[in-house]
């Protein structure tokens, strides 16, 4: 089910793609492969409701440093 038929932004077509989110929460930072409607036009997108709690959840299990069902890929780190 399409929730646009329109980029609510600039009015271009949008399709349906996978995409990789990156979600923050604490020290923590998780990618999130999800399926989003994206704008061919500006790259604007747009996730569903559900798609919206999933995010949620797995931001406050990163703030909470509850990660052990996490998959790590590797370290980050922050050049100053």
């Amino acid at each position: 089910m399409r929730l646009f038929e329109k980029c609510p932004v600039c009015g271009g077509e949008v399709a349906e793609k996978e995409v990789e989110k990156l979600l923050k929460g604490g020290k923590n930072t998780a990618v999130v492969k999800v399926t989003a409607e994206v704008c061919l036009h500006c790259g604007e997108r747009l996730y569903s409701h559900d798609t919206i709690i999933r995010f949620e959840k797995i931001r406050k299990k990163l703030q909470d440093d509850d990660v052990e069902e996490f998959v790590p890929i590797g370290k980050t780190f922050q050049v100053v």
